[in-house]
């Protein structure tokens, strides 16, 4: 029992927290924008009335960008929350979900990796990429074991409506969301002392 009381006595940590006040007012400011955000919803198939765009996507891929992609997963998760418990609507959400890990997680992991234009635009390439396949797949599962009833339902609609629509949805987000970064990248420069 001493042994153990010396040994503890000479173990000190050290706080590598390096999130400060701005950083997160700065993820608490984005987690609200994305979460109003995502009550704006822009039809763009007609006749699919079922898929609506809206921009909440771009605080949630600001916040990957700037802090990482475990951030902008968060950012997205919590916007996600908050619409589903104000609406219920938890199997959209949970398709929403999916999309948005898809979309965020390789464009912010590549941003930080390369800290290079080229490496974030392969990125939000390969998350463009990623969601419009990650949401057919939660369309052919999630939406057909809640929604649909069957993939009968869902199949036609594939090319001419789902496909398009992620396309469009997921490349408009990782336009704004590089116009926004490249807004705010100063200030928080500025903030991290660069």
């Amino acid at each position: 029992m001493i042994l153990v009381t010396e040994q503890s006595s000479h173990i000190h940590f050290e706080n590598t927290n390096r999130w400060g006040t701005r950083q997160l007012v700065t993820m608490a400011l984005l987690c609200a924008a994305s979460a109003l955000l995502m009550f704006l919803q822009i039809p763009i198939i007609p006749g699919v009335t079922f898929l609506s765009y809206d921009p909440s996507l771009v605080p949630a891929m600001v916040a990957g960008l700037m802090f990482g992609p475990g951030s902008g997963v968060a950012v997205g998760v919590v916007a996600i929350a908050i619409r589903a418990l104000t609406t219920g609507e938890w199997v959209g959400a949970l398709m929403n979900v999916v999309a948005t890990v898809s979309f965020i997680l390789p464009a912010a992991w590549a941003a930080r990796r390369t800290s290079s234009p080229a490496g974030t635009v392969a990125g939000l390439a390969a998350g463009c990429a990623l969601a419009t396949l990650a949401s057919i797949a939660a369309n052919l599962t999630i939406g057909v074991w809640f929604w649909y009833g069957s993939p009968d339902a869902i199949v036609p609609l594939i090319l001419p409506a789902i496909l398009p629509f992620n396309i469009v949805k997921t490349v408009l987000n990782a336009v704004l969301s590089v116009v926004v970064f490249r807004a705010v990248r100063p200030l928080v420069d500025a903030s991290r002392g660069r």
